[in-house]
């Protein structure tokens, strides 16, 4: 009978970092990010793993501690010598533009939340005021920068962690009624982000409970936005699940509550899905008119309502991927090329996961178009975003595009498709 797996051993399992050269990876990638340059070896891992491991060195300990988001000491590590390490250390408490942002910070941000999410405990005398209120959306937003970065596989456990933080804070807080609505409509927000990056995880049964979680907290509350956000984001699952008829329906429920909101960005948003949705039920002529709606909602975005923030995603480059997509889904992948190129080209750099899916729909048409050798430049590019993207709906995309580079007949072609599958390892 084999030993029981120590506690270091089983949160690397839950974040899929059981073997070592995954593990030094994370490990090497995780350092960097956050400034603390630190070298591991396999067999200094392999001896972590073991039952009284050894201590750590300091910048060591800093690594762990931002990688699982715990004190390395509740993994099974002696306490550190050091002092003991602040998780707000992490914490860049300033508003964040997506634009300005880059890996590490994105990293950085989300580690520092969740360090203090885990760390942090709540107690019920505790009253609970606007400045928590406000902590706890901060870390949403970290959570939620972080997730559109770099993809959802591996933040989902993190933003079930914090949605259970707000939901024990309810229950157990003393608060005035006013904090309470604003605990309640941030729940609601959080669920629908757990549903998203387990959507983004493929987990599409746990999404759904998620949304539906979200959309019932928003008619609790009679939240027009949380509904609209919920039944947009059900809309865009049953999109990628195949069913178009039941994602217009959803669709066109959002669009009915996102009216009276008057915000042109989530109309867009809508309009665009709505677009994707039409195309694949081959009502191709209904899907350019939405498209169309889209476009001249996105040229008056001041209007109206400022954008919730789960739209910051939205822009340009989604009305181009959602053109090329209309083409594709047609049959013209010719047409198709050069909007996912332009998709490519306008998203932000700091989207590494939207960049990276852009550049496989674009490999992937090319190749449908005939284009070979040029689908095979495009998916090795798309190989760097990949070392950073945990994302399986991306990573589903690259395992299609390897697999369509490898029935080529060139050398490139097998070349690039070599590059995808040691990525895809």
């Amino acid at each position: 009978m084999g030993r029981q797996k120590t506690l270091f051993e089983q949160a690397c399992e839950e974040r899929g970092w059981n073997r070592p050269a995954t593990f030094l990876a994370a490990f090497t990638q995780a350092a960097y990010m956050i400034g603390e340059p630190s070298e591991l070896t396999d067999r200094q891992f392999r001896r972590w793993c073991m039952p009284d491991p050894p201590q750590p060195r300091r910048r060591a300990w800093r690594v762990l501690y931002a990688m699982f988001g715990v004190n390395p000491a509740d993994l099974g590590f002696p306490p550190a010598p050091y002092g003991e390490i602040n998780p707000r250390r992490f914490l860049i408490t300033d508003e964040i533009e997506e634009s300005d942002v880059d890996r590490r910070t994105f990293v950085t941000t989300a580690m520092g939340t969740t360090a203090a999410m885990a760390v942090g405990t709540f107690t019920a005398p505790e009253p609970v005021g606007a400045q928590q209120v406000q902590e706890l959306r901060a870390g949403l937003h970290a959570l939620r920068t972080l997730g559109n970065a770099h993809g959802g596989t591996e933040v989902a456990t993190l933003v079930v962690r914090h949605l259970h933080r707000i939901r024990r804070i309810i229950e157990t807080g003393s608060y005035p009624d006013s904090v309470g609505g604003q605990l309640r409509l941030l729940a609601g927000e959080t669920s629908n982000f757990c549903a998203y990056v387990y959507f983004d995880a493929c987990e599409h049964e746990t999404a759904r409970h998620y949304w539906n979680e979200g959309l019932t907290i928003g008619t609790t509350l009679d939240s027009t936005e949380l509904k609209v956000q919920s039944l947009s984001m059900l809309g865009l699952q049953a999109i990628y699940e195949g069913r178009p008829r039941h994602a217009r329906d959803l669709l066109t429920a959002a669009t009915h509550h996102a009216k009276p909101l008057e915000c042109p960005i989530l109309m867009a948003v809508i309009a665009s899905r709505e677009t994707r949705a039409l195309s694949l039920m081959t009502e191709h002529a209904a899907a350019g008119a939405r498209l169309a709606a889209a476009m001249r909602l996105m040229e008056r975005p001041a209007r109206g309502r400022p954008a919730p923030a789960w739209t910051s995603f939205f822009g340009r480059a989604e009305l181009e991927a959602t053109q090329a997509h209309l083409y594709a889904n047609a049959g013209k992948h010719k047409s198709a090329v050069p909007y996912f190129r332009a998709s490519v080209a306008h998203t932000g750099g700091s989207y590494v996961r939207n960049r990276t899916a852009a550049q496989l729909n674009l490999a992937d048409v090319l190749l449908r178009a005939g284009e070979v050798d040029e689908a095979a430049a495009i998916a090795a590019a798309s190989t760097g975003g990949l070392r950073e993207v945990s994302s399986r709906r991306v990573l589903r995309q690259a395992a299609k595009v390897r697999d369509g580079l490898a029935l080529a007949d060139t050398p490139n072609a097998h070349t690039s498709a070599e590059a995808l599958t040691h990525h895809l390892a």
